[in-house]
């Protein structure tokens, strides 16, 4: 008898939401891109603009999940985010099978929870906690071992000069050659602000805005 028959039934995840769109941050910003959200954070950042990312929607097992994301094929690529996705067991289930379904997988993450888990061949996004978020201290440092230069990024998304000055303090522990992204909060810091901060300092950052909220606004949902 086939050793599947003897393997436990997939652990649904619970979900807040699976849409495809364009990718709004990180180097892959402009790209269309199926967004699967888990549900649940452990984190509550002052400035949080997915606060609907805490409540569970729905409740899928991993190959449901990779049929809902078929749905928008040709788009080969997946951001798994949150919430808070490593809380949940079942996202590493989830990132190989869709590694083996030859899709290119991007996880965000804050960084408060271990990676050594994670899938080799997944893009790992670290959204480092500021000071203006309230969760300054949540960032795990040995998981600066784990990203890999060329290939992961360390993202900030800053709400005031003291964030600007952390993340510049931040970023001189971070592997060489790492690609390091600085964010503007929406509505409360100038992205021209940050801008002349990072040309002063001549600083080796890629200034980001967030693509979907320039498209579409603010308070859109699903995008």
């Amino acid at each position: 008898m086939s050793d599947h028959l003897h393997s436990p039934p997939a652990k649904p995840l619970a979900l807040s939401e699976l849409f495809c769109s364009l990718q709004g941050e990180s180097t892959w910003a402009g790209l269309p891109c199926v967004f699967v959200r888990l549900a649940g954070c452990n984190l509550r950042c002052r400035w949080c603009d997915t606060r609907h990312g805490y409540d569970i929607v729905m409740h899928r097992t991993p190959e449901q999940i990779i049929e809902l994301v078929r749905q928008w094929e040709p788009v080969r690529l997946v951001e798994i985010t949150g919430g808070e996705p490593l809380l949940q067991s079942g996202v590493i289930d989830l990132m190989n099978r869709l590694l083996a379904a030859d899709y290119t997988v991007l996880l965000e993450t804050n960084g408060s929870l271990p990676l050594d888990a994670v899938p080799d061949g997944v893009v790992r996004i670290c959204d480092v906690k500021c000071p203006g978020s309230g969760e300054e201290d949540s960032f795990l440092d040995a998981n600066l071992e784990a990203l890999r230069p060329s290939r992961d990024q360390l993202k900030f998304v800053l709400a005031n000069r003291d964030d600007y000055l952390f993340a510049r303090r931040f970023i001189q522990r971070a592997p060489d050659g790492l690609e390091c992204l600085f964010s503007p909060v929406h509505g409360l810091l100038e992205p021209s602000a940050l801008a002349d901060w990072i040309v002063e300092d001549r600083l080796p950052v890629r200034l980001q805005l967030q693509l979907h909220k320039l498209i579409w606004g603010a308070d859109a949902r699903g995008v």
